[in-house]
C-alpha cells in the first residue's frame, strides 16, 4: 500500500521536475520473476528507474543505511522498507548469505528484483566490472535478465549531493531479456566459477551496448578506494 502511494506521489513530482523517459518497458515480462540488471551512475537511479516501470521493483540495500537510533533514522528505515528496499549485509563472506537469500526470496515469489551488478555506484561515469550475483540468481531461479541502462543520470547529478539538475534529461533504456538457461547450455562444460563469469560478461556487454559507456575491467569499489587513497596521500 505504501509503495503504491509513494510511487504515485513521488512519480508526479519527478515527472513535473525532471520528466525522465523510458524506452523498452514492454520487454519486461508482465508476470513471473525477472531481474533488472542496471548500470549505476547516480543516487537518482534507484528512484528514477522503478518509477518508470509499471511493476513493483525490489532492491537489496546495505544494512548500514537502516541502522541508527535517532527518530529520523528510524523513519528513513521505515520509508525504505515501504519502498521495497530490503536490508542485507553485503560485507562479504558468510554475511553475504542474507543478500543471496533475500534475492532468491523475491524471485521465488515471482517478483521483480532490481540489481546493480557493479556492486557500487560508479565514481567516474564509466562502466565497471560486474560481480557474478546476477548470474547466480538467474541460474538458480530461471528468471530472465533484462539489461537496463541509466542514461545521463551521471551528468544530471554531477556536482549535486541530493537533487539532480533538470538537464540533461534522464533516461531509462531496457534491452531484450536474456535467457540465462540457454546461455548455460551454450557454455556447457565450464566449471561453476567460469560459467558464472561467462554469463556475467554477456549481461555486462548487453548493458554496455545500451548505455554506451566506456568499460573499465576493475570493480567500482576498488576504483573508489584508490581515489580515496590518492586524496589522502600526503603531498
Amino acid at each position: 500500500m505504501f509503495y503504491a502511494f509513494a510511487k504515485v506521489v513521488v512519480g508526479i513530482l519527478v515527472r513535473l521536475i525532471w520528466n525522465p523517459t523510458i524506452t523498452g518497458e514492454e520487454r519486461i515480462p508482465r508476470k513471473g520473476p525477472v531481474i533488472l540488471a542496471s548500470n549505476h551512475v547516480s543516487y537518482a537511479d534507484t528512484v528514477v528507474m522503478p518509477l518508470q516501470v509499471s511493476r513493483a521493483v525490489h532492491f537489496l540495500g546495505k544494512s548500514d543505511i537502516f541502522k541508527g537510533g535517532s527518530p529520523l533514522n528510524q523513519v528513513f528505515a521505515l520509508v525504505l522498507r515501504g519502498l521495497h528496499v530490503m536490508p542485507v549485509d553485503r560485507s562479504g563472506g558468510a554475511a553475504s548469505r542474507s543478500a543471496i537469500e533475500g534475492g532468491l526470496t523475491v524471485l521465488g515469489e515471482g517478483k521483480v528484483l532490481g540489481i546493480y551488478p557493479e556492486g557500487s555506484r560508479s565514481p567516474d561515469g564509466r562502466l565497471h566490472r560486474f560481480k557474478t550475483g546476477t548470474a547466480r540468481f538467474a541460474l538458480a531461479t530461471g528468471a530472465p535478465v533484462v539489461p537496463v541502462a541509466m542514461v545521463d543520470t551521471f551528468e544530471a547529478h554531477r556536482g549535486r549531493k541530493v537533487f539532480p539538475h533538470r538537464r540533461p534529461q534522464m533516461k531509462v533504456v531496457m534491452g531484450e531479456p536474456i535467457d540465462v538457461a540457454a546461455l548455460a547450455e551454450a557454455f556447457e562444460g565450464l566449471e561453476e566459477g567460469r560459467l558464472l563469469r561467462a554469463v556475467t560478461e554477456v549481461i555486462r556487454e548487453r548493458v554496455q551496448e545500451l548505455s554506451g559507456q566506456e568499460y573499465v575491467d576493475e570493480y567500482a569499489s576498488d576504483v573508489k578506494r584508490r581515489l580515496r587513497a590518492e586524496v589522502d596521500r600526503p603531498t
